[in-house]
């Protein structure tokens, strides 16, 4: 794979411009499916360190579906966080490196078993709120300001970037104050990035209109798309038409299942809403790079993939 640079028109942000790129599913649902436990504050992050094969198999799973884009294991994945484990900075930045490094092995191994489309990988770079491990990335208001919030992403992108992902997934913001600090954390790394906002209805979590929250990617060369994951599905259709009436660029979209998480009984309830007719209904309304989140596995990706591209 080629790495693509801002403005240039190849590479994954030289697809978007030609028609629809298929993205992967939920990554943490892939893993617990092989039996491996998340239930740690480091989440996928963990097996960065213990079991980076695992991450590579995941990927593996939803090249050989039908995506084209694989998404990290950087979501928790902080200097801060392994900190708390006993995990120093040099180490830390090896394990950033590497959750690019498994991606890009998948895509080799997918390669090797015949995949001819072009594959790419997104570094992923999770909000503040995810280092906390605490829920307070579906709240953001974290107290800090945006040169702050800047101040804690720059760092990590940094070595994200040196490890020549095709693009940083900035994701799961909740916060429009936090979207516009990652908008100048990425700035100048010569990496393009996607911008992608979790929300409830036509507001990000922390309570912004999206018009506000999606308006100032539209001026930033690194954006390559701007849009919504790890939200229901039936809020995706009204943001995707929003952030590309807003903004003008390519718009992302990967929501969750639509299942409901019971806290009490630490259980998912309801029906699965994510569909691949909701997947077309997003693409009608601007989406360029369409997958899923939380509990969005490889057969639903298979089924967007074969929806969107025949």
């Amino acid at each position: 794979m080629t790495r693509d640079t801002p403005g240039a028109p190849a590479g994954l942000a030289g697809a978007l411009a030609a028609g629809t790129v298929v993205l992967d599913g939920g990554l943490s649902n892939q893993l617990e499916s092989a039996g491996h436990d998340l239930g740690d504050a480091l989440w996928s992050a963990r097996l960065l360190a213990e079991r980076p094969e695992a991450l590579t198999e995941a990927h593996l799973a939803y090249y050989l579906a039908g995506a084209s884009v694989a998404i990290t294991a950087g979501y928790q994945a902080t200097f801060e966080g392994f900190a708390r484990r006993g995990i120093g900075r040099e180490r830390a930045a090896g394990l950033l490196r590497l959750s690019v490094g498994a991606a890009r092995e998948a895509a080799a191994r997918a390669a090797a078993l015949g995949v001819a489309r072009p594959l790419w990988v997104a570094a992923s770079a999770g909000p503040y709120g995810a280092m906390l491990a605490d829920g307070s990335e579906y709240r953001g208001r974290y107290g800090l300001t945006v040169d702050e919030l800047a101040r804690f992403h720059r760092p990590r992108l940094e070595v994200l970037a040196a490890a020549r992902p095709d693009a940083l997934a900035l994701e799961t913001v909740p916060d429009a104050d936090e979207g516009a600090a990652l908008l100048r954390a990425v700035r100048g790394l010569g990496v393009p990035a996607w911008l992608s906002y979790t929300v409830a209805g036509g507001r990000t979590r922390a309570g912004q209109p999206l018009e506000e929250a999606f308006a100032p990617a539209a001026d930033v060369d690194e954006v390559i798309a701007v849009g919504v994951n790890c939200c229901a599905p039936e809020d995706a259709a009204a943001a995707v038409a929003t952030a590309a009436r807003v903004t003008g660029k390519p718009v992302v979209v990967y929501p969750n299942s639509g299942e409901t998480w019971d806290a009490g009984a630490r259980a998912w309830r309801g029906p699965a809403t994510f569909t691949p007719e909701r997947a077309k209904v997003w693409r009608d309304r601007g989406a360029r790079l369409i997958g899923g989140c939380c509990r969005v596995g490889p057969e639903t990706i298979r089924s967007v993939a074969r929806t969107l591209t025949g």
